[in-house]
């Protein structure tokens, strides 16, 4: 009854379960989706606006919840328990499972980020996609002033930790910059704002100490990413999105 139920509802959306299930992997896998990051994610979010009600119905009893940006057009989803901009509190009894762990540097560079856009925002310095520059190095210098931290030393670390950065789809560079050492601007997305809350902003800015350890992520305020689910594909047909990819926020970790 329930694949009757679902095949009902696709058929409604004009969707079959393949590029259903290709869309819920997906957002499950990187935990957002931003229409302007590449072709691939525009046809997926193009995808899910046909379908928003049935895939916040299937993510429901799992705990997880999804907020919709329709002015910038982005999707993230939440893990159980995690804080969700303009959303109440979960009260039922999470236990992290659906957590992936940021590091110290990592949750540092977010940090920074959230002040270094909240300052760019006041003074009118984003585009018409809600997108502000910023420079590597400033960048490094608002870790210093706010948690006095660095960007790691080394050329390897330090490209890792960008790209978990654009994973998360918090930032755009170009890779062609980080592979020569030039300068690397960066191109930090409004999704910033939602990833870090506002009351750890107003502790930053006032100056008070915020925890960075890996178990205190979702304490200070960081919207954890969840970890993968598999989600079977009953129908073979073309997809759209790659069978494997390099930058998969969980193959990565696996990885390591």
């Amino acid at each position: 009854m329930i694949e009757e139920a679902l095949d009902e509802a696709l058929a409604q959306c004009r969707l079959n379960r393949s590029e259903f299930s290709e869309l819920l992997v997906r957002l499950l896998d990187y935990g957002v989706i931003c229409r302007d990051e590449s072709m691939i994610e525009t046809a997926l979010y193009d995808r899910f606006q046909r379908c928003e009600p049935l895939v916040r119905e299937w993510l429901a009893p799992l705990g997880l919840r999804l907020q919709h940006d329709s002015r910038f057009q982005f999707i993230r989803v939440y893990p159980p328990g995690a804080e969700v901009p303009g959303l109440p509190d979960q009260e039922e009894p999470h236990h992290g499972g659906f957590r992936a762990r940021l590091g110290q540097q990592e949750v540092a560079a977010i940090l920074a980020l959230r002040v270094e856009y909240d300052k760019a925002l006041r003074e009118g310095q984003v585009d018409e996609n809600g997108c502000a520059a910023l420079s590597l190095e400033a960048l490094e210098l608002g870790m210093r002033n706010l948690l006095k931290m660095s960007l790691p030393d080394k050329h390897a670390e330090r490209k890792n930790l960008l790209k978990k950065l654009r994973q998360l789809r918090l930032v755009q560079f170009s890779s062609e910059e980080v592979e020569t050492s030039a300068e690397v601007w960066l191109r930090v997305r409004p999704t910033i704002a939602h990833f870090v809350s506002e009351s750890v902003l107003r502790q930053l800015v006032d100056g008070e100490t915020v925890s960075l350890g890996e178990s205190d992520v979702a304490d200070a305020g960081v919207s954890d990413i969840p970890e993968e689910v598999e989600v079977k594909d009953p129908q073979a047909s073309e997809r759209i999105t790659p069978n494997s990819e390099d930058h998969s926020l969980f193959e990565s970790e696996a990885s390591s």
